[in-house]
């Protein structure tokens, strides 16, 4: 059972947040498998806050995301909307049907990548598929026989709640780079009919029928029947929560979703009050389409987005691998261990759900009444609304040495990468939240170093450890930290996009493996953070998008948006950035 007040019902709007959202629902399933075949339940972390079990009509019992999830015509490839769990079998000859000749036309099915193809095998009583790809041994994709192991047998569920869930997978190596178009292409979990919500005004792809302005996204929710289907939603999933702590909100910056998870947080802020509303702005790294238009419609979007999601939040935080959200690219953010493209979508939204699955564990603890409005409540003070995410994927630890020879490995410098903003070495942080996990208590000290060096020398805990490491790189600032030993468990069809040197369990390994390893778990290392970084990044913003002669963009504004409405926000935009200016900014000139 979950504990009192922790339920969270999660909410993905758009296409890129949908991608970074099922590899965070697939990280959190492949958590649930290995426990399940261990018969050791997690005993940190609360799977009920974001899951809902329930049974369908023909007695199966289910475990599926508490889940809305917002989209547009096209994206769903071979998905079925209401999902497979609860789909009844139809009377296919009912009475008095049509006797003459019937001519069927019927549109030929999407071809399933490998992985799909075993899930679908599984479904179906077939068994699994003889083969699989396996990228070890070379460059080139080549078929290779796979045969059960004991490791891989499906292990006996007669008494598994989670029965309902598809097959697990681990052992098995997919290259599914060039093979996923759409979110569903590695989804590995099933659904509630209650969660895909498909927009059918908006295409997907394609020339016409787009959904690229924050006007066009605020108008859509004032048809009265999108309206009603999102709120029969939420009533559903909301009504059968105990103690309902909030609500989770990934939404696309850079499209017209920005527009729509404007009104959905509005929505929430004013019909469920008290509760939390941690919202994660979304945005790839490598924008395919980069003409002069839609970059001015991805900035627009972007300033008007960050200012109404925060105003209708308690927390909002920007996630992108790229440090720019303005008209051109930022730097990438560079993971050492990860050798990951940043034109994929498959890739990137990867790592920020593997981000966003750490940093999120604070308020999902399994002995904790910790909640989201407590940690926006701690970050959040002064108007500072807008965070910053922080993160080291996978945190690198050698297998031979212990985590205070990690801390000590680069003296003075923040072992993370920015998400969304340009690192700086002139910042400071007013208050942050950093979570550790999958170190275990075995690696936890060095008699190598001693206090007066840093962190170092003898500890007792982790927590410890930890506590210090913070002090000695903020000492001035107000550290929430929390230490979990389960790793992130990175199961198929996880990209293997890890280093050579990366051992299974995500550890460095003292030699580089000739073959590398099938990873399958890493640690991480993650930071939520109030910092004067985000005073740049408002203002770089502010700036570029003063610039704009608005005039000549008549064709935003047609999608209900008022020039009015965009030059208030601006002002919104700059009062904002004032939140952050610390000690060494202020003889930063602000006239602007």
């Amino acid at each position: 059972m979950a504990h009192a007040h922790r339920e969270v019902l999660t909410l993905q709007l758009g296409h890129y947040a949908s991608c970074v959202g099922t590899h965070w629902w697939n990280l959190q399933d492949a958590a649930l498998r290995y426990n399940s075949e261990t018969k050791q339940p997690d005993p940190e972390i609360c799977y009920d806050v974001m899951f809902r079990a329930g049974v369908t009509s023909r007695g199966q019992e289910t475990y599926t995301p508490r889940l809305i999830l917002m989209d547009l015509k096209g994206s769903l490839n071979s998905l079925k909307q209401d999902g497979s769990l609860y789909t009844e079998e139809k009377n296919t000859s009912p009475a008095g049907a049509w006797q003459g000749i019937v001519t069927i036309h019927q549109e030929d099915r999407p071809i399933k990548n490998p992985f799909l193809q075993d899930l679908t095998a599984f479904e179906q009583g077939d068994g699994f598929n003889d083969w699989v790809l396996d990228t070890r041994s070379s460059n080139e994709a080549r078929r290779v026989p796979w045969e059960p192991s004991s490791k891989n047998k499906e292990p006996d569920r007669s008494n598994d709640r989670f029965e309902g869930k598809p097959l697990d997978v681990s052992g098995k190596v997919y290259q599914l780079e060039g093979r996923v178009h759409v979110w569903s292409d590695y989804l590995r979990f099933d659904m509630h009919p209650k969660t895909v919500f498909t927009v059918h005004r908006y295409q997907h792809e394609g020339t016409s029928d787009r959904l690229e302005a924050f006007g066009q996204g605020t108008s859509l929710l004032d048809d009265p029947a999108y309206l009603e289907e999102l709120e029969d939603r939420l009533h559903f999933f909301v009504e059968e929560c105990d103690s309902l702590q909030g609500f989770q909100v990934l939404c696309d910056l850079h499209d017209g979703f920005s527009g729509v998870g404007s009104k959905v947080t509005e929505i929430l802020h004013d019909e469920y009050p008290g509760k939390g509303i941690l919202t994660w702005g979304t945005s790839p790294a490598v924008h395919t389409e980069k003409s002069p238009v839609k970059q001015v419609y991805r900035l627009l979007n972007s300033v008007l987005g960050i200012v109404a999601l925060s105003t209708h939040s308690s927390l909002y935080c920007p996630l992108s691998l790229s440090g720019s959200l303005g008209r051109q690219p930022g730097p990438l953010a560079a993971f050492p261990r990860l050798l990951y493209d940043a034109s994929l979508n498959y890739h990137s939204s990867a790592v920020l759900a593997t981000a966003l699955e750490t940093i999120s564990i604070p308020y999902r603890l399994q002995n904790s009444a910790f909640t989201m409005g407590q940690l926006a409540d701690g970050l959040n003070f002064s108007g500072r609304k807008v965070v910053t995410a922080w993160a080291s994927v996978p945190f690198p630890i050698r297998q031979s040495s212990s985590l205070a020879d990690a801390f000590c490995s680069n003296p003075g410098a923040a072992p993370w990468e920015a998400l969304s903003c340009v690192q700086q070495k002139e910042s400071q942080c007013f208050a942050q939240s950093v979570v550790l996990r999958g170190i275990g208590r075995q690696c936890l000290s060095s008699h190598s170093h001693h206090r007066n060096t840093g962190p170092g020398g003898i500890y007792q805990t982790q927590e410890d450890l930890l506590e210090e490491f913070l002090h000695y790189l903020y000492p001035e600032t107000l550290s929430a930290s929390h230490v979990v030993q389960s790793p992130c468990r990175v199961g198929p069809p996880y990209p293997q996009f890890f280093s050579p040197d990366t051992n299974c369990n995500g550890f460095i390994n003292d030699q580089p493996y000739s073959i590398p390893a099938v990873v399958e778990s890493i640690p991480v290392l993650t930071a939520m953070q109030s910092s004067s970084v985000m005073q740049s990044t408002l203002r770089g913003l502010c700036n570029e998008v003063s610039k704009l002669d608005v005039r000549r963009w008549d064709s935003y504004f047609t999608g209900g948006l008022e020039q009015e409405e965009y030059h208030e926000a601006l002002q919104e935009l700059r009062t904002l950035a004032q939140c952050y200016k610390g000690s060494i900014d202020l003889a930063e000139d602000d006239s602007d």
